[in-house]
C-alpha cells in the first residue's frame, strides 16, 4: 500500500471515527469486538499497522499524561491568567486587543470560601482546645469546691455530734 493511499485510508478512518464516536453509536447488544471506536478490532489492527496512526495516538496518550500530571500538582492563583494570555496570543490580533481579551489578560481565579480560610484552620482549633479545656478546668474546680464543701460540713456536723451530741448537731446544721 503506498503512503499516499495508506493517509487517505487513515482521514477516512478518523473521520469515520469522528462520526462514530460523535453520535455515540453503540451495537445495543454489542460485545467487546463490534465496538465502534478505538476498541473495535479492525481499528486495532490499522494502528498496529499504521505508523502515522500510532504516532497520533501516542501523541494523544502524552497530552493525556501531561494533562493528568497537571492536575494532580497544586497551581499559583495566576495559572489561569498565564493560560489566558497564552491563549489570547494565538489569536488574531484584532481580538488580542479586545476589551474583553485585556481582562482575561489579568483574571485570577477567586479560591472558594473554604481554601481562603484554610489557613485559620489550625490556629482555630488551637483556640477551641484551649477554651474546652479551661471550662472543662472551671467546671472540675468548682465540683471539687462544692464536694470539698458538702464533706467540709459534715466532718463539722459529725464533730459536733460526738461532742455536742446529735440533737444540737442538727439544730445548728438544719437551717
Amino acid at each position: 500500500m503506498t503512503s499516499k493511499n495508506r493517509n487517505n485510508k487513515c482521514k477516512r478512518i478518523r473521520a469515520w471515527l469522528l462520526k462514530a464516536v460523535g453520535s455515540a453509536l453503540r451495537l445495543a447488544d454489542a460485545d467487546e469486538s463490534s465496538l465502534l471506536g478505538l476498541d473495535a478490532n479492525w481499528v486495532q489492527n490499522h494502528i498496529a499497522s499504521c505508523p502515522r496512526c500510532q504516532r497520533r495516538l501516542a501523541s494523544v496518550g502524552k497530552v493525556n499524561l501531561a494533562l493528568s500530571i497537571i492536575k494532580s500538582q497544586p497551581h499559583n492563583l495566576d495559572l489561569l491568567m498565564r493560560a489566558n494570555a497564552q491563549a489570547i496570543g494565538v489569536l488574531k490580533h484584532s481580538l488580542r486587543e479586545a476589551p474583553k481579551a485585556r481582562k482575561l489578560k489579568v483574571a485570577r481565579p477567586e479560591p472558594k470560601l473554604l481554601e481562603r480560610w484554610r489557613k485559620y484552620a489550625h490556629p482555630a482549633t488551637n483556640a477551641a482546645a484551649c477554651i474546652a479545656i479551661l471550662l472543662l478546668m472551671k467546671a472540675g474546680v468548682f465540683s471539687s469546691m462544692d464536694k470539698f464543701q458538702t464533706q467540709g460540713q459534715e466532718v463539722i456536723k459529725q464533730y459536733y455530734a460526738t461532742r455536742a451530741g446529735q440533737d444540737v448537731a442538727d439544730e445548728l446544721f438544719s437551717a
